[in-house]
C-alpha cells in the first residue's frame, strides 16, 4: 500500500484531541474528506459488537484513536471504566475489522502499558512484557496491552494486518483542560493562568516533582500515525515519542514562567507522582517508517499556552 488517497478510513475518536489532528494530517496526505468516517459516541457505541460492525462497513483502513482516558485523578477514580471501555472498544473493532476484511488496523496504544520499573531506560518495545504497569494507570495500560496480543494473534491465525503504536504523553492545542480529564501539561497551564488572573500568592502541585516524563507534540503524533498507516505492516509494538525528557519540577517552572505567574509553588507530596520515569527508545519508528519528531518542546508549549489563552478570550 503506497498511499491513502483513495482509501476509505474509519477514524475512531476523530473529533477528539488526537483524532482531529490525525484527520487534518490525512487530508494533507491526499485523503478525501468524504472518505474519512468519524462516528461520534452518541451515534455508535463501539463497546457494542453491532455498532463496531456498522463502523467498519465498507472501510479499507481503521485508525483506532478513541478511548476513555484522563489524568492521574481520573484514572484513580475510574479504573474499572477505563479497563472496560478501552478493552471492549478495541476487541469489538478488531474482530469486526477482521470479518469485514479491512486492509489495515492501526491501534493507538500507550506508554502506560510499560512496567512501572522497566529493566532499562529508554524503554524498548520488547520490555513491555517484563513487569506490571504503574498502579494508577494499570487498568488502562493493561487494556491496551491486551489489544497488542489481539492484533498479533490475528496476524498469526488470520494474516490480519494490524499495527500497534505506543504513544508517550501528548500535548498541544485543543487538549482537554478541564481538571477531571486533563493530563499534566494542560492541567498546569490552566492552573497557572487562573492563579495569575486571580492574583493568588501560591499554586499547589501534586507530587514531589521528581518524576520524569517524555512529551510529544500533537502534530508530531498525528504525523507518526499517518506515516504508519501508509508505510508500516507489522503487529509488533512500535514506540512513538520525541526523545525529550523533563523533570516535572522543571516543567512546572517553565509553565509558570511562560504564563507569567510569579507566586509560590507548593508541592503536595501526599499525592501520587505516577510512574517515576517514562522515556521511550524511538529508533524502531525511524527505521520502520521514517518517523522523527520535529516540534521542539519550547515551541510546542508556547503554542499550547497561546491556544488556551485565545480559547478563554473567545468563551
Amino acid at each position: 500500500m503506497t498511499g491513502l488517497k483513495n482509501k476509505k478510513i474509519l477514524l475512531t475518536g476523530g473529533h477528539g484531541f488526537l483524532g482531529q489532528f490525525v484527520y487534518e494530517e490525512l487530508i494533507r496526505n491526499g485523503t478525501q474528506e468524504k472518505n474519512i468516517f468519524r462516528p461520534k459516541s452518541k451515534d455508535l457505541d463501539l463497546r457494542k459488537q453491532k455498532d463496531a460492525e456498522k463502523a467498519v462497513h465498507g472501510i479499507d483502513i481503521v485508525i483506532h484513536a478513541a478511548g476513555t482516558i484522563g489524568g492521574i485523578g481520573f484514572a484513580k477514580k475510574n479504573p474499572g471504566t477505563m479497563f472496560y471501555d478501552n478493552l471492549l472498544m478495541g476487541v469489538h473493532l478488531i474482530e469486526a475489522a477482521r470479518k469485514a476484511k479491512v486492509e489495515k488496523f492501526i491501534q493507538i496504544g500507550s506508554v502506560c502499558s510499560y512496567p512501572k520499573v522497566p529493566p532499562r531506560i529508554p524503554f524498548k518495545e520488547e520490555d513491555i512484557w517484563l513487569g506490571y504497569p504503574e498502579e494508577t494507570n494499570a487498568a488502562y495500560g493493561i487494556a491496551k496491552k491486551a489489544l497488542i496480543v489481539h492484533l498479533q494473534a490475528y496476524k498469526e491465525q488470520y494474516g490480519f494486518n494490524g499495527v500497534n503504536l505506543l504513544l508517550v504523553n501528548l500535548y498541544g492545542p485543543n487538549d482537554k483542560f478541564d481538571p477531571e480529564h486533563s493530563h499534566v501539561i494542560p492541567a498546569l497551564i490552566k492552573r497557572f493562568i487562573e492563579a495569575k488572573e486571580q492574583n493568588r500568592l501560591e499554586v499547589e502541585v501534586w507530587g514531589t516533582g521528581k518524576a520524569r516524563r517524555e512529551f510529544l507534540y500533537i502534530e508530531d503524533a498525528a504525523r507518526a500515525i499517518v506515516l504508519a498507516a501508509i508505510k508500516h505492516n507489522d503487529a509488533g509494538p512500535v514506540n512513538i515519542g520525541s526523545s525529550f525528557e523533563i523533570k516535572i519540577k522543571d516543567l512546572v517552572k517553565i509553565i509558570a514562567e511562560l504564563t507569567g505567574y510569579k507566586g509560590k509553588i507548593v508541592w503536595d507530596a501526599t499525592k501520587p507522582d505516577g510512574q517515576p520515569r517514562r522515556k521511550l527508545d524511538v529508533s524502531k519508528a525511524k527505521k520502520a517508517f521514517g518517523f522523527v519528531s520535529k516540534v521542539s518542546f519550547e515551541k510546542g508549549l508556547k503554542e499550547t499556552i497561546d491556544w488556551y489563552k485565545n480559547s478563554i478570550k473567545k468563551s
